[in-house]
């Protein structure tokens, strides 16, 4: 029992040392078998096209580092992923800097979201406070597609962060310091699922940078109420034992 034929391809009936072809326009698998001879089945399977260079959505090739500007031109986001070509059940690191255009100096400790668009649906979001030299979040996709890959809301934590020397300002809105890149990403024919994966690095340096803060502060802190107390307090000293004011 072959089943039903779904009409996507019939030869019809050909004689010895004739042939036939068919295209097919579409990746996927195709059941095939003759009527004539039980035995000959079998499947064709059909892969898309994958390229060996990275590109964005529309098929344009591209090169790493990414460069874009934040809508207000406060902050430069470079972008790169790893491998360069997006496959599902693969896992993709994504690494990113933020810079300040004016100085081209690295920003460190910038809050920020780093979400993951697929197919016009929110996959992916996480917050993230960058360290010195950048951060990355790894990602294993399950689906293809094609994607955009926003960093959101990009902006200082507190005064006491690199990004307030220079770029500090008020942030209306997450739109002003939020930048996209696209991306595609193919089926990957070799794997059909994944393990569990790391997501994103440990934030041990924001926390001994905090640690190191309140060390230095809450010192200098105790250090200006003393100074202040011994100011305030009286002189007993010019004070005469016994002596009466009238």
């Amino acid at each position: 029992d072959f089943g039903t034929p779904d009409g996507i391809f019939d030869s019809g009936r050909f004689l010895p040392g004739e042939s036939w072809s068919y295209q097919f326009e579409e990746s996927g698998r195709f059941s095939y078998f003759c009527t004539i001879h039980p035995w000959m089945d079998g499947m064709v399977i059909v892969e898309e096209a994958i390229p060996d260079y990275p590109h964005d959505a529309t098929g344009k090739q591209i090169q790493f580092p990414l460069l874009q500007y934040t809508p207000d031109r406060a902050i430069e986001v470079n972008l790169a992923w790893d491998p360069p070509v997006i496959k599902t059940h693969e896992k993709i690191q994504f690494v990113y800097q933020f810079y300040d255009p004016q100085t081209n100096s690295n920003l460190a400790e910038m809050k920020y979201d780093f979400v993951i668009f697929q197919n016009g649906q929110e996959i992916f979001r996480d917050k993230g406070l960058s360290q010195i030299g950048g951060d990355y979040r790894n990602f294993v996709f399950s689906d293809s597609g094609s994607i955009i890959v926003r960093i959101e809301g990009i902006q200082t934590p507190s005064l006491l962060a690199e990004e307030s020397v220079t770029v500090f300002g008020d942030v209306q809105s997450k739109e002003q310091r939020s930048v996209d890149f696209t991306a595609a990403v193919y089926a990957n024919p070799e794997k059909i699922s994944h393990e569990e994966y790391h997501i994103k690095p440990a934030q041990r340096l924001t926390t001994y940078y905090e640690l190191m803060i309140f060390i230095i502060l809450v010192p200098a802190i105790m250090f200006i109420v003393a100074l202040l107390w011994l100011k305030r307090k009286p002189d007993t000293s010019k004070t005469k034992p016994g002596a009466v004011k009238v």
